[in-house]
This record gives C-alpha cells, structure tokens and sequence, in this order.
C-alpha cells in the first residue's frame, strides 16, 4: 500500500478521535449545554403528550445526570480507542501491507464506539425509545446521522485497499 495512503488514513482516523475528544472536553466545560438536551430528550417535555410512549419518559434528575455522565465518558473512551489506533498504525506505517492491515483493528473498535453512541445513543434510543423525533426543539437526529456517516465513511476508507488475505 503506497505510504501517502497510509498517512491519509491515519489522518482520517485521527480526525474522528479529535472530534471525540473536543466533544468530551466541550461537554466536560461546558456542562450545562449538553445537560438540557439530554434533559430534554429523556423527560419527553418537548414530544406529543398525548402519546402511549409517555410513560417512558424519566423525570429524576439523578437519573438524567447518569445518563449524561455515561454519554460523556463513552465520549472519552471513544477518543482514547481512537487516539490508541492511530498509534498503532503509525507504529506500523512502514510495515508490510498484512501487519499494516492488523494494526488497524484498535482503531476499528474506537470507531465502532463512535458508531455505537449515536446510532444506539441518539438514533434508537433517543429517537425512537424517547421520541426525539417528535420534538421541534430537542431533536438531534439529523446531528447523530452526520456523525453516523462521517465515522461510516472513514471506517470503510480505512479498509480500502485491503485483501482478505492480508489477515492470514
């Protein structure tokens, strides 16, 4: 695999472990931010009120500062996971093509935590399990499917060029 290539993945998985990490930090600073939105979401105060999916709601700020705190530090293990592949693979960048391609699985798994946050997270639970997508204000599907397709986009990029042989 031509070493410029190798550099642009690397570049590519480093960009996703960057935006976790502003992501975290931006939540950790700024708390109160975030904390509305999740407030939001998981109280349903901003869905249809008539709805059978009301009962789902969860009002108890405790819980709701969990949950949060919880989003946040997958936040963080997601940019560790994916800081950790990129030195994995620029510790092999001059390596042959199959040790190259085994390198890569640490990044893989930190992008898989980025998928998991906001396909599971924001997607199935947030919209779906709390209606999300009912809400006007407090709906941050559209936000989640952008992050869902960028991490997307870099994983297959990061497996272009590979042969299934290079894992033997």
């Amino acid at each position: 695999m031509e070493l410029s290539l190798r550099y642009i993945k690397i570049g590519m998985v480093a960009s996703i472990a960057l935006f976790f990490s502003m992501v975290a930090f931006d939540n950790i600073i700024d708390f109160k931010s975030n904390w509305l939105f999740v407030q939001h979401v998981l109280s349903m105060d901003t869905t249809f009120h008539d709805s059978a999916l009301m009962s789902r709601a969860i009002t108890n700020p405790i819980i709701q500062k969990c949950a949060y705190c919880f989003i946040i530090a997958w936040e963080i293990l997601t940019a560790i996971v994916c800081w950790m592949g990129c030195v994995a693979l620029l510790a092999n960048i001059k390596e042959k093509d199959a040790h190259f391609n085994k390198s890569k699985n640490i990044a893989y798994i930190g992008l898989f935590c980025g998928f998991l946050l906001y396909m599971v997270g924001f997607i199935i639970i947030g919209g779906e399990w709390f209606s999300m997508w009912q809400s006007l204000s407090w709906n941050g599907q559209m936000k989640a499917g952008l992050f869902i397709n960028l991490i997307m986009f870099v994983m297959i990029f990061l497996k272009s060029g590979e042969s299934i042989q290079a894992y033997d």
